[in-house]
């Protein structure tokens, strides 16, 4: 008796372990990134913008744009001076190989012309927790006429429905206020100040930490006209 009691207690086990295993499974092979399209092929499009990938044609323009120390001063990856060669570099690093992609980086073009005017992506795209980093430049000659967030909306949308992210997030400069606002305009909310997070050019900046994640988003999209 004692026996057969252990041997059903044995086999309760068993199969309870495997409900556990199989439902681990489930989720460990929820991927968040579904989108059918190789990332270079991607262009988003919005009233005035094309955002498109880039390409080493581009590498001048970034150089030339980026290199302006109005740019290098608050984003934390841009040197100051930014030669083409290092432009190209870059450019290379996103040519949309790696299969699920972590970063996916964007030319920001205004649409009737094709002038490149900055850049936008998600990067550090984690397919575990599907969540990404949004981050951007927009030209000088550009500053004030709302290209950011408008091409901030397309690439967040993009995160959401085709990357199927939960979350993204962003950081800016204290010093930068001019970027949090924009990321405010499309539905991030500050979720702390991470003391002397970065060091650039020798002094130690305090940086904003804003997200937006899945759900407050589609109550955004739901209340818009």
């Amino acid at each position: 008796m004692g026996s057969e009691l252990c041997q059903n207690i044995a086999q309760a086990l068993v199969g309870t372990a495997t409900k556990r295993v199989r439902l681990g499974t489930f989720l460990d092979s929820r991927a968040c990134f579904v989108h059918n399209d190789s990332p270079v092929d991607v262009k988003l499009e919005t009233e005035r913008l094309l955002l498109r990938p880039l390409t080493p044609e581009d590498a001048p323009t970034v150089a030339r744009l980026a290199g302006l120390r109005e740019i290098a001063d608050t984003t934390i990856s841009i040197p100051h001076p930014y030669s083409e060669q290092q432009a190209q570099g870059w450019i290379a690093t996103h040519s949309g190989r790696e299969n699920p992609p972590k970063q996916i980086v964007f030319a920001v073009t205004i649409k009737k012309v094709g002038q490149l005017i900055g850049t936008m992506g998600l990067r550090e795209i984690d397919h575990e927790h599907c969540q990404a980093e949004m981050g951007f430049w927009i030209g000088v000659d550009w500053w004030g006429n709302g290209f950011a967030t408008e091409a901030a909306h397309t690439v967040i949308r993009y995160g959401f429905e085709e990357l199927k992210l939960n979350r993204i997030y962003a950081h800016h400069m204290v010093r930068n206020p001019v970027s949090g606002r924009v990321l405010e305009k499309i539905g991030m909310k500050p979720e702390g100040l991470l003391r002397q997070r970065v060091r650039k050019w020798g002094v130690f900046e305090d940086v904003v930490l804003l997200a937006v994640i899945l759900d407050d988003w589609r109550k955004l999209e739901g209340s818009s006209p």
